[in-house]
C-alpha cells in the first residue's frame, strides 16, 4: 500500500493561496511586500521542480489563485449589471481566470524547459519570461494586463523608481528577479558564502538604486497650477441609461458644473446619458456661458454618432473651437463584439449591455489645447496601456482619465484601476486627473502619489490645483523598447548558455 503524501496533498492549496496573497500588493491594499513574498513561494517551487509539466501545473494553480481573487469582479459586471444568468456569468468569469492562469503556467514550463539541469539559467529565465508574459497579456486579443506584477510596487516600493525608465513591465522583471534570487537561495542548499553575499549585495543595490531614482525629477513644472473640478455624479449603473432618468442626470451635471468656478471642469465617461446630437440646446448654451465666465473649459463625457457609427467620446466646451477625443482602445465584449457573426447571440440572448458595438477613434489624436494646458485625454480602460498613453507625449502637460467603474459595484476594481493611473503618472512624469462616475475620482502627482481622493459612491465635486509638466521621461522616449531589448538580450544569453555543454 502506497504511503499517503501529505505534502503533495496540500501543495495545490498552498500554490492557490500564494496566488491569492499576491493580490494584497495591489490597490486598495498597497502592501507591496506581499506580492514579492508570493512570487518567492512560487519561484521556490519552480527552482525545485524537475520537469516542465510539474512547473506548468504549479503555475496554473497559482494563476487561478491570483486571477480568481484579483478579477472576481468580472462576475459583477456580467451578472449584476449585464443581466447574464448566474451560472453563465460564473462560468465565463472562471474561464477568463483559467485563460489568464495559462500565462504563469507557460512561464513555469518554459523556464524549466530552457534551463534543464542548469539552475543558474533558470534563475534568470523565470523573471524574464514572467515579465514577457505580463507584456504579452497587454496586447494579445486586444490586451488585458490587469494584475501585471509591476503595478503591485506602485507607488510606495523602491522599485517604483524604475517606472519612468523601463515602465511597468520592466518593474515586473525586476520584481521577479528579486523573487527568483531569493527563491533560488532557499531552494538550492547549501549555498556558498560568496554566492550568498553577492546575492544580498545585488538585492541591496537594486533596492537602493530604485530609492534614489524616486527622487529624480524627470520632468519640469510648466506655468502655474490651474484650478480643476472633478465631478463625480454617482449615477447607479442600473439606472444610468434609463430614459426616464436621463433628464435628471443632465440637470445634475449641469448644476454641478455651474456651481464650480474652476478653470477646468471634468465630467466622467458618458456622464451625459444621451447622444451628443441630442443634448438640449439650453444645457449646451448654459455650459458655454459658464465656460466664458470662468475663462476655462469643460470636458464632457458623451456618446457621439457620426455616419452611422457610435463613439465613446469626451468633448471640450471652451471659448475657442470645440475639440473631441474618441476612445480608440475598446473593451472586447463590453464595447465591441469580437467575431460578431459567431458570438452575436451572446448579446442578444444572454447580455443586456448598452453601447456594446462602438467604433474606434484614431490612434493619432493629439492633446486638447484648453484652459492654458495641453490636455491628453484617455477614457476608462485605456490608461491600462502605458505604451498608448505616451502617443500624446511629450506635447501634453496634463493627463485626464474619464472613467465609469460603476460596472464593478463595490469591489476593489475601481481602486485597482486608479493604481494603473498612478503608474501612468510615474511613467510619464505628469499629473493625472481622474473624473469617475462612482470612484475612484482623484488627482495623482507626477511621482504617482494620490494628492486628493473623493469618497466612493457619493455625489461630490473634488476641487484641486493641478500642475502641468513638460519634458520627457526615458519611458516617454523609448516606450517598452528598452524593456524588450533587455529581455531579448537575456533570452539570447539563455539560449547560448543552455547549448553549452556541462563539463
Amino acid at each position: 500500500m502506497q504511503k499517503f503524501n501529505i505534502k503533495a496533498f496540500f501543495l495545490p492549496l498552498k500554490l492557490f493561496s500564494l496566488g491569492a496573497i499576491c493580490v494584497l500588493g495591489f490597490a486598495p491594499f498597497y502592501f507591496y511586500p506581499a506580492s514579492i513574498l508570493s512570487l518567492i513561494g512560487l519561484f521556490y517551487y519552480w527552482h525545485q521542480s524537475n520537469t516542465p509539466k510539474q512547473a506548468a501545473i504549479a503555475g496554473f494553480i497559482y494563476g487561478l489563485g491570483l486571477f480568481g481573487t484579483g478579477i472576481y469582479w468580472i462576475y459583477i459586471s456580467l451578472h449584476d449589471f449585464g443581466n447574464m444568468p448566474m451560472l453563465f456569468a460564473g462560468l465565463v468569469t472562471f474561464l477568463l481566470c483559467a485563460f489568464m492562469a495559462l500565462f504563469p503556467a507557460l512561464v513555469g514550463f518554459l523556464s524549466i524547459k530552457f534551463s534543464g539541469s542548469k539552475p543558474q539559467i533558470r534563475l534568470i529565465a523565470i523573471p524574464v519570461l514572467w515579465a514577457l508574459a505580463d507584456w504579452t497579456r497587454g496586447w494579445i486579443f486586444t490586451g488585458f494586463p490587469w494584475l501585471t506584477i509591476g503595478y503591485s510596487q506602485v507607488p510606495y516600493s523602491a522599485l517604483a523608481g524604475y517606472m519612468p525608465i523601463i515602465g511597468v513591465y520592466g518593474v515586473s522583471m525586476i520584481t521577479g528577479f528579486i523573487a527568483s534570487l531569493i527563491g533560488f537561495w532557499l531552494a538550492k542548499k547549501p549555498i556558498s558564502a560568496v554566492w550568498r553575499r553577492n546575492s544580498i549585495a545585488a538585492i541591496f543595490l537594486i533596492w537602493v538604486t530604485g530609492s534614489v531614482l524616486k527622487w529624480v525629477e524627470w520632468t519640469a513644472p510648466t506655468g502655474k497650477p490651474i484650478s480643476v473640478a472633478l465631478l463625480q455624479g454617482n449615477i447607479s449603473q442600473d439606472i444610468k441609461w434609463a430614459p426616464e432618468t436621463a433628464m435628471r442626470t443632465l440637470k445634475q451635471y449641469l448644476d454641478m458644473a455651474e456651481a464650480s468656478d474652476a478653470k477646468l471642469i471634468i465630467m466622467p465617461e458618458t456622464a451625459m446619458p444621451v447622444l451628443s446630437s441630442e443634448l438640449p440646446n439650453e444645457l449646451v448654451t448654459r455650459l458655454q456661458q459658464h465656460v466664458k465666465k470662468n475663462q476655462g473649459a469643460i470636458l464632457v463625457g458623451v456618446v457621439e454618432r457620426e455616419n452611422g457609427e457610435y463613439f465613446n467620446s469626451v468633448l471640450s466646451i471652451n471659448a475657442a473651437k470645440p475639440e473631441v477625443y474618441r476612445k480608440s482602445h475598446l473593451v472586447p465584449f463590453g464595447e465591441f463584439i469580437p467575431l460578431k457573426i459567431a458570438l452575436g447571440w451572446v448579446y442578444s440572448d444572454l447580455l443586456n449591455m448598452p453601447l456594446s458595438d462602438l467604433s474606434r477613434g484614431s490612434i493619432h489624436q493629439q492633446p486638447m489645447d484648453i484652459a492654458g494646458e495641453k490636455v491628453a485625454v484617455n477614457i476608462c480602460y485605456e490608461d491600462v496601456f502605458g505604451e498608448e498613453i505616451i502617443r500624446q507625449l511629450p506635447q501634453a502637460t496634463l493627463l485626464v482619465n474619464a472613467s465609469n467603474d460603476a460596472w464593478y459595484g463595490t469591489s476593489y476594481a475601481a481602486d485597482q484601476h486608479m493604481q494603473f493611473s498612478q503608474a501612468r503618472a510615474l511613467e510619464t512624469g505628469r499629473t493625472v486627473l481622474r473624473a469617475t462616475n462612482t470612484g475612484a475620482t482623484a488627482i495623482i502627482d507626477s511621482h504617482g502619489y494620490v494628492l486628493a481622493h473623493a469618497p466612493h459612491f457619493t455625489t461630490t465635486t473634488l476641487n484641486v490645483q493641478a500642475q502641468g509638466y513638460s519634458g520627457s521621461t526615458p519611458y516617454v522616449r523609448w516606450g517598452n523598447w528598452l524593456f524588450l531589448s533587455i529581455c531579448f538580450a537575456a533570452l539570447f544569453f539563455i539560449f547560448l548558455a543552455s547549448r553549452r555543454k556541462t563539463k
